[in-house]
């Protein structure tokens, strides 16, 4: 069973002014979300700043998140590093909070083999009982799954069950759904491949569109999955002006300035991530109207 189908969000994690993190605003957030639909929260994932959250804040995020959501939707807790031992405590510790369910991104910078893949993933899937979303974005990690590693690792260890592929190699996705005959659950990590991923048998998305359009990306999804492929497939094309926008300049710049724009007050991004450029802040404020979000 999947751990959920539909939209998960990619939750930002909203700041301060002085760049601490503002809990009740998360809160506010998270109820902002499931009201409108999303299937899944995904918290401290790359468009949460996972990477300059102290160990302290990223497991405080996991437990408000798990809390706040009391069992409403599932909560997937990004507990991914470059150190294995790091991303055993931190999935150890996401586990004791009540997480349902963990992402893990590839280790960045390591640029590990493929048999360093299998060691380090499977270190992780030993050491807890929750169901594991394996996270592959080598654009930003420098390090891809292979199709015949994801099969392996899927044999190898029965709580790694999914997959978020982010490779944007629809070629790839499709192999991934030979080699593993449905053992694998696949996410699309890219928003402006919803339906592709689900023409090949795709649970559905990990989103960062959903932090402004969850009930629309929500209704991507659900219309594929209910047999109205059509549907599906205008609502994806007309996401699509708005979706380039929002990565116009690295995630999760365009999100959070969007989110400001619609008045969520998430506040600014830590170093090195910094404000978006004023044309391209111009543009994603017009995208952001013509698709019919409110922007104070």
């Amino acid at each position: 069973m999947a751990i959920f189908e539909g939209a998960g969000v990619a939750i930002v994690t909203p700041m301060n002014e002085d760049l601490t993190v503002n809990y009740d605003k998360l809160r506010e957030i998270i109820d902002f979300q499931i009201e409108n639909g999303t299937d899944c929260i995904i918290i401290c994932g790359t468009t949460g700043e996972s990477s300059t959250l102290t160990h302290e804040e990223h497991l405080e995020c996991i437990r408000v998140c798990v809390e706040h959501v009391k069992g409403r939707i599932p909560v997937i807790a990004g507990t991914g590093s470059n150190c294995t031992e790091t991303a055993k405590y931190l999935s150890e510790e996401a586990a004791r909070y009540g997480a349902d369910g963990l992402l893990l991104v590839t280790p960045y910078y390591n640029k590990a083999t493929q048999g360093g893949l299998i060691r380090h993933f499977g270190a992780v899937a030993d050491a807890v009982d929750l169901p594991i979303v394996l996270y592959n974005v080598p654009s930003r990690t420098g390090c891809n799954i292979l199709p015949e590693t994801i099969a392996a690792m899927a044999a190898q260890h029965k709580n790694i069950v999914a997959v978020k592929e982010a490779s944007g190699n629809i070629s790839q996705v499709a192999k991934v759904a030979r080699l593993t005959e449905g053992k694998i659950d696949i996410y699309s990590g890219n928003d402006d491949q919803i339906v592709p991923v689900l023409s090949l048998g795709g649970k559905g998305v990990i989103s960062v569109l959903s932090n402004v359009a969850p009930r629309q990306t929500h209704e991507i999804v659900a219309s594929y999955l209910a047999g109205d492929v059509q549907k599906s497939r205008e609502l994806q094309l007309a996401a699509l002006p708005l979706i380039d926008q929002l990565f116009c300049e690295v995630n999760p710049i365009p999100v959070k300035a969007a989110m400001n724009l619609m008045g969520f007050e998430v506040g600014p991004l830590r170093a090195p991530l910094t404000y978006m450029e004023p044309g391209h802040l111009e543009a994603l404020k017009k995208e952001m109207i013509d698709y019919g979000l409110a922007v104070k």
